[in-house]
Order: C-alpha cells, then sequence, then structure tokens
C-alpha cells in the first residue's frame, strides 16, 4: 500500500474506512494465511531485522488465523500509538497521507486465493499486515511512517507524489538496513513475499547502494518483478533524520533538475555494498512495464 496506488475515488479518511468483518473469514481463507504464514517465515528468520521479528511477537500475530485488526491495533497502540485500519482497497494519495498522520495503516482485508501464494499484483491482508504491521511496534520506525505521512500534503501541493512514492518504494516497501557488517530485509515488499526475500539478499544480481535521500527520490522502479538496487540505512532512527529532518520541498524541483534515474544504473556518488551481477536481469524486458 503507497502513495503510488491511486486510483480510487474516496477523498478522505472516513470515506475510506470499512469493516475487517474478521468473523465472516472462511476455514480455506485461514488456511492461506497459515501456509503463507509458515512458508515466509523460515525464509525470513535469518534474513530480517530483529525489530520485526520483535514486532510479530508483541502483535501476536501467528499462524494459526488471519490477524483481527482492531484487536492487533489494541496491543500496537500501546506502542507506538498506531492502529491499523480495514480499507476496501487501494486508496488514493490524499487520504493515504492522511491516515498516516493521524497513525493509521490502513489495509486491505481479501487474502490471496491458493492459486496465488507467490505473486499478487494487489496488496492483500497478508501484504499489508504480516508485511507492514510488525515495524509499526517500533518507534523510531514508526516515527518515520508518521512524518512520512505529513510530508504528504505538501508534496501533492508542489507536484511531488511521484519522488515520495519512490522514497515508499526503496524504504517502506524494499528496504534494507545494516546490521554491523551484514543487511537485513524490513522492506514490507521483501518481508511478503517468498522470493524476493532470498533473492535480495542471496542473489548476487542485485546492487546494494547505501542510502542516499535525493537518489532515492531520483530513482524509478518496476512493479512487476524483484528489484535491481536495493538501498541499505544504517538504522531506523537514520532513516528518520536523513529522509525526514530536512527541507523535501526544495528537493523535488532539484530532482527535476537533474532528472530520473534508471533502477539498474550505479551513479558516481553511489558508495556501493555489493555491484550486482545482474543475472537474472538480462532476459528483463525493460519495456514490458512503465518505469515509475
Amino acid at each position: 500500500m503507497g502513495a503510488e496506488h491511486a486510483h480510487t475515488q474516496a477523498k478522505t479518511v472516513e470515506e475510506c474506512l470499512t469493516d475487517q468483518n474478521w468473523d465472516n473469514y472462511t476455514d480455506e481463507e485461514h488456511g492461506v494465511w497459515k501456509a503463507l504464514f509458515e512458508r515466509q517465515i523460515k525464509v525470513l528468520k535469518p534474513r530480517v531485522c530483529q525489530e520485526y521479528l520483535d514486532g510479530l511477537d508483541k502483535l501476536g500475530i501467528v499462524a494459526d488465523h488471519i490477524p483481527d485488526l482492531r484487536r492487533m491495533s489494541e496491543r500496537m497502540k500501546k506502542y507506538t500509538g498506531w492502529q491499523v485500519v480495514a480499507v476496501p482497497g487501494l486508496i488514493s494519495a490524499k487520504p493515504f497521507f492522511s491516515m498516516l498522520e493521524e497513525r493509521m495503516f490502513p489495509s486491505g482485508t481479501f487474502i490471496r486465493k491458493p492459486h496465488e501464494m507467490d505473486y499478487l499484483e494487489e496488496p492483500d491482508i497478508f501484504h499489508d499486515v504480516f508485511g507492514h504491521a510488525p515495524l509499526l511496534t517500533n518507534p523510531a520506525y514508526a516515527d518515520y511512517m508518521h512524518a512520512y505521512g505529513e510530508a504528504g500534503g505538501p508534496a501533492i501541493e508542489n507536484k511531488g507524489v511521484k519522488f515520495l512514492a519512490r522514497l515508499n518504494w526503496y524504504t517502506i516497501e524494499f528496504g534494507l538496513v545494516k546490521n554491523g557488517d551484514d543487511l537485513k530485509i524490513y522492506g514490507a515488499g521483501i518481508c511478503s513475499s517468498f522470493g524476493e526475500a532470498q533473492y535480495a539478499l542471496d542473489n548476487p544480481s542485485p546492487n546494494h547502494v547505501q542510502f542516499d535521500t535525493e537518489r532515492i527520490l531520483r530513482t524509478g522502479y518496476y512493479i512487476d518483478d524483484f528489484q535491481s538496487t536495493y538501498f541499505a540505512i544504517d538504522s531506523f532512527e537514520k532513516l528518520f533524520e536523513e529522509c525526514i529532518e530536512r527541507p523535501f520541498v526544495p528537493l523535488y524541483a532539484s530532482c527535476r533538475e537533474k532528472g530520473d534515474l534508471n533502477p539498474f544504473t550505479l551513479i558516481e556518488s553511489d558508495i556501493v555494498l555489493q555491484k550486482g551481477t545482474e543475472e537474472y536481469w538480462k532476459e528483463f524486458p525493460q519495456t514490458k512495464t512503465k518505469l515509475k
């Protein structure tokens, strides 16, 4: 769920909210959650940051059933004041940013079908809750998400939503964080993907690059395959400092002037942690989808 997913008509937070109707989930749907959870946790444990695993425990997210958002939110509020709220699907930029300002994270309520285990174009409750919710118990990360929401209004006013969507993509969805000499996963798009959770750290194809805010705002992305470049932050506290405690609006003009960067490209100023072989990408038709 992010700023780049802007295609519904609801304009206010209230218009976006719905009821999860938790009692209506079928045994098959709970079974899909269980299968996804058990498969994913095995690949995540050696690869994901400890803050994420701590968050799973704090929220009581388990394999046995789809979480009840209201009960889970009662736990979450005790740690950071955040809650996860049910929405009917992808929402537009303005209410999305407003929800984050109010420390509300929007989650879809449907869960994928058994034949969609490996890929789903629109994020479901497994992505939104399993992927996003655990780190919202971490104060530094939760503050970053709140400040990201606050940046939304000025971005809309100054035609900068595209740039904030890129920041969302390379941090909230597909970010890496340093853990000593190792890199760990924290982005929800990786945490909820069986294939990408292994590819991001284990495959030699992608670039790993030290985090730089302006570099990220200029870097486009493709939505329908693994990433060609991942950006690594030093800590969640540093993520907040680097991204939020600086004037964003002037960066939009600077990025427009300097131009967009292809996600396959390394530039001279990059601090490269891993120079990818690009082996995975040799057959990738870069024209198959529009660069965001």
